[in-house]
């Protein structure tokens, strides 16, 4: 149903915004005094957060737009912004009738850069358009550019997926030890996700390996409970000879190991002996 909105005298509608992070956990706010519930999601009242003016054009140019907020919301703290589980959350932006069932999204981006300062925030928008400033066309690598069990690997990631439990942690070295049926050496590239404990859903990168435990790259909340539970992925050091030897997958290899570089142009001619 489409509905041509702002044509009388008095209208029942509001500004809404819906924040998708990459841990699993949707959100919606509403500047309406009351709760608005559609589309399945529960948008609270929060008269204090405010969509920009929001931007759009016909060209390819990104549309622009922000969301400004006090940190006051019981869903949205300083902490979760600083752990990170706002980075790249999908927004979307739209205005809803607040007697009625209609809705209209009006922006569908990303959440970028974000700003904290004195209990209150600023979320800079990326819009889906920005797409088309990447550059599509590859550049060439040693090294494969394809991401670990992503498209182009092709490799099934349940393969390389494994649970575990966690059976102690260093804050001071920022590392866990975990209980799992994995090499721990092969775990070193990937990720962990928690499950459970005050950091659920994050996931963090494992950069290194100290003897038995895991070196993450993210802090680790000292109050995470012995018995918390994760998930593992298996890294990949993206050489074609841990794609040969290890997956047997050289034939998704997108790189160019074998391939000269700029150097080339600058050696000189030795005289064989």
């Amino acid at each position: 149903m489409s509905r041509t909105w702002f044509t009388g005298d008095l209208e029942t509608a509001a500004t809404f915004w819906r924040v998708l992070r990459n841990d699993g956990v949707t959100m919606g706010f509403t500047s309406h005094d009351h709760d608005l519930w559609f589309d399945g999601v529960l948008h609270r009242a929060s008269p204090g957060m405010v969509p920009s003016s929001i931007k759009r054009s016909a060209d390819f140019e990104p549309d622009s737009a922000e969301v400004e907020g006090a940190l006051s919301h019981q869903s949205i703290d300083a902490k979760d912004l600083a752990e990170g589980r706002f980075d790249g959350a999908q927004v979307r932006i739209g205005i809803a009738d607040w007697e009625g069932s209609e809705q209209e999204i009006l922006y569908r981006g990303s959440i970028g850069a974000v700003q904290e300062q004195d209990g209150s925030f600023t979320a800079e928008l990326v819009s889906r358009k920005a797409e088309f400033l990447r550059d599509p066309i590859p550049r060439t690598s040693p090294s494969c550019r394809t991401i670990f069990c992503g498209s182009g690997c092709d490799l099934a990631p349940t393969r390389f997926t494994h649970e575990g439990v966690l059976t102690s942690l260093d804050t001071g070295a920022n590392s866990v030890t975990i209980d799992t049926g994995a090499n721990i050496a092969d775990l070193v590239g990937g990720w962990l996700r928690w499950l459970d404990g005050p950091q659920a859903g994050l996931r963090m990168n494992i950069s290194a390996q100290s003897g038995a435990a895991l070196v993450l790259d993210m802090p680790i909340d000292a109050s995470t409970p012995t018995g918390a539970q994760v998930l593992l992925r298996e890294g990949c050091d993206h050489t074609l000879d841990t794609c040969s030897t290890r997956f047997a997958n050289a034939i998704n290899f997108r790189g160019e190991p074998f391939l000269p570089g700029n150097d080339l142009l600058t050696r000189y001619p030795t005289p064989q002996q």
